[in-house]
This record gives structure tokens, sequence and C-alpha cells, in this order.
């Protein structure tokens, strides 16, 4: 236990606190994605978009909407809650893929769309973790920064 502690310990002072208006690229990246799949959704529902020649339930529609564009707007103004909430997403979404890519997907098409969401959302997950322990960070001197 020791051992580890030491090497977490080792880990975290590596990391610097966000400086003031750093904005990361992975989370202004994840906080575009958020809004872009809630407008998406927005917009297939208006559209009338049929899933499995079934209309979706609006209210389902408009409650995941409503999820990611506040996840998105909380994003983008580096909240620690909207961060993690996009992860959980993030998680479920990799977890669905990957269930969906063992049992369900039998042609080529199906594959490709769950190894992309496996790839994207696996790679945009692991880019977040950081981010996260950067802004619960406490404040300190910045390194080379005159104290």
């Amino acid at each position: 236990y020791a051992r580890g502690e030491a090497r977490n310990q080792a880990i975290r002072d590596t990391l610097e606190p966000l400086a003031p208006g750093e904005r990361p690229r992975a989370v202004a990246a994840a906080a575009v994605i958020a809004a872009l799949l809630g407008l998406l959704n927005l917009a297939f529902l208006v559209a009338g978009y049929e899933v499995r020649g079934e209309q979706p339930a609006v209210p389902g529609v408009l409650l995941l909407s409503a999820l990611l564009l506040a996840a998105a707007i909380g994003m983008w103004q580096l909240q620690y809650w909207a961060i993690l909430g996009f992860q959980a997403l993030l998680g479920i979404s990799f977890a669905i893929a990957l269930l969906s890519l063992l049992l369900y997907a039998t042609d080529l098409r199906g594959i490709a769309v769950c190894i992309f969401i496996l790839l994207s959302a696996g790679a945009l997950f692991w880019k977040l973790v950081r981010v996260m322990a950067r802004i619960q960070m406490p404040e300190r001197p910045r390194r080379g920064a005159a104290p």
C-alpha cells in the first residue's frame, strides 16, 4: 500500500492547477461534443426521425438533450460536476457500445460504429480524468513562478 500511495503522490506532484482562464482542449472538445449531440437529438426529434420504425419517446429525448446541453455549459465553465456527469455518460456509452459489439453487431457498418464509439468515448474519458484532477487541486504557486 505504501508504494502505491507513494506513486500516487508522485503523480499528484506533477500536476499543476489550472491557470486563470485556462481551458484544456479535452474539456473544450467534450463541451462542443455534448452541445452538438444535445442539439442533434432535438433536431432529429423535430424532423420526425424514426428509430427502428418508431418515434422515440419525446420526454426521453428532451431529458437527454437537456442533460447534454447542461453538461456542455457546465464543462465550458469548468464545473467539476459537469465533467464528472459527462464522464458517466461516456462510460455508459462505452459499455453499451461494447455490449452491442459483442451481441448485436452483425455487419461491417455496425462493427465500425461500435468500434468508433469505443475508441472515441474511451479516449475522451481518459483525457478528462487528468483535467478533473487539475480542477480539484488546491491553489499553489505554479512551477517556475515567483512565490
